[in-house]
């Protein structure tokens, strides 16, 4: 009965979506992407069947966000084995427009949609030794045909929490559904804690992958001569992936507050110029936009606008202290390129999804704000140099502390699964 209600709710989803998809731009990505998708699947995987075997690895992610999870265990697997095949599948517009093209996959698709036939034609096509399902994917007919095809599926990254449908009373569908993964690996204990009942020998503490990949990102991090230039000798305060709610707080406290020694970076999470040009006209003569920046013409602003999109993790490497965005909306959006660089940071409010984010504001790495008093309380603080550097160490340690997941999972693939050896 549950396995019907989940076809009758994928089913309407479906539907909603199509009919969402004739005015909204994303829910069309999200139908367009999937027209032809086993035409283009059958022709990409014609060449896997041949005699030559090779490992398969099919990585499936939510977004954007879930793939820079699964990143480095990508690119970890394609360093080790280069022979290893890999199938990248999203669910998201998001993840799939940004990432169609990435080099270290064999072929990147959508994800059909989880009913029984799909998962049956879309593994009858790929046919992987090895599935590797990011954070939060749980869809229940491809994860039940690849227990039925004895192909070992793992969990990584794995976030868990006590008000999720699993740990419910009427959640047993889904709790049936975390036995099908051959290992689970976790962020942290709390999340382990939770579902080790249902696979008490398959659950293992790993930590975040994101960790491993924002560490490669801080070390092979590109220099950019306007942003030296712009900051000169001062102190930089740099403003992550901002929205509307945040800047009502940022740019006041920039306008009022900000002493004359430090400067602002401010890169909106949105770039188009209907939210790039109010941040200028608010900041006045003052700011420049990136597109318009040279060396000679930012060492003179004291604002720098960013409007392009590639740039802000390796621009964590001038800042003095971060803002991050996002804390007044759905949540915050990333703090560990920030820390990365030892950048103790600020951020709004909706925060506690994040293990790193309740770490660094428990040990004073990182400040939770709620106003423009709260602001100005958190940066003020941090103004002051031995306050500032403790929570830099802080913010550093955390990465320091929190690396290696993805070594350990390369080693239990290759040390724990003889079916797909590699």
């Amino acid at each position: 009965m549950a396995l019907l209600l989940y076809d009758f709710a994928i089913f309407c989803y479906t539907g909603l979506i199509r009919i969402a998809a004739l005015f909204q731009p994303k829910a069309a990505q999200w139908i367009d992407g999937r027209r032809g998708l086993f035409d283009a699947l059958e022709k990409a995987t014609a060449s896997w069947k041949s005699k030559e075997k090779r490992l398969t690895v099919w990585v499936h992610c939510a977004s954007l966000g879930e793939f820079e999870q699964g990143r480095p265990l990508i690119e970890r697997l394609k360093k080790e084995r280069p022979d290893t095949r890999i199938l990248l599948t999203f669910f998201s517009p998001s993840g799939y427009e940004i990432r169609r093209n990435y080099a270290q996959a064999d072929f990147v698709c959508y994800l059909p949609s989880d009913t029984r036939g799909h998962a049956k034609q879309f593994l009858d096509l790929v046919q992987p030794d090895l599935a590797v399902f990011v954070k939060y994917e749980f869809w229940i007919h491809h994860l039940q045909a690849l227990r039925k095809r004895r192909v070992p599926a793992l969990l990584i990254s794995a976030l868990f929490r006590k008000e999720q449908l699993f740990f419910k009373w009427y959640g047993g569908l889904f709790r049936e559904t975390l036995g099908t993964f051959h290992h689970i690996f976790t962020q942290n204990e709390s999340s382990a804690v939770l579902v080790r009942p249902f696979l008490p020998n398959a659950v293992t503490v790993a930590g975040d992958t994101r960790v491993d990949r924002v560490l490669q990102l801080a070390e092979s991090a590109p220099s950019y001569p306007i942003a030296e230039a712009f900051r000169g000798a001062t102190q930089l305060l740099i403003a992550g992936s901002i929205w509307p709610e945040d800047e009502a707080l940022l740019l006041p406290f920039l306008q009022k507050n900000l002493p004359p020694d430090w400067k602002a970076v401010l890169a909106p999470h949105q770039t188009d110029r209907g939210h790039v040009q109010p941040i200028l006209q608010a900041l006045g003569k003052q700011a420049l936009p990136y597109s318009e920046a040279t060396p000679e013409n930012a060492s003179k602003a004291r604002y720098l606008v960013i409007d392009n999109i590639g740039m802000l993790s390796s621009l964590y490497q001038y800042g003095t202290v971060a803002y991050i965005g996002g804390g007044f909306g759905s949540g915050i959006h990333n703090t560990l390129e920030p820390i990365a660089f030892g950048l103790p940071v600020i951020f709004g409010p909706r925060y506690q999804k994040f293990e790193e984010a309740r770490y660094l504001v428990d040990h004073e790495g990182g400040f939770a704000i709620q106003s423009e008093d709260d602001l100005t309380n958190a940066f003020f603080r941090l103004k002051d140099q031995d306050f500032r550097q403790q929570a830099s160490q802080t913010a550093r340690q955390y990465i320091l502390d929190n690396k290696g997941a993805t070594t350990q999972i390369f080693q239990f693939i290759i040390a724990s699964m003889p079916p797909v050896s590699l």
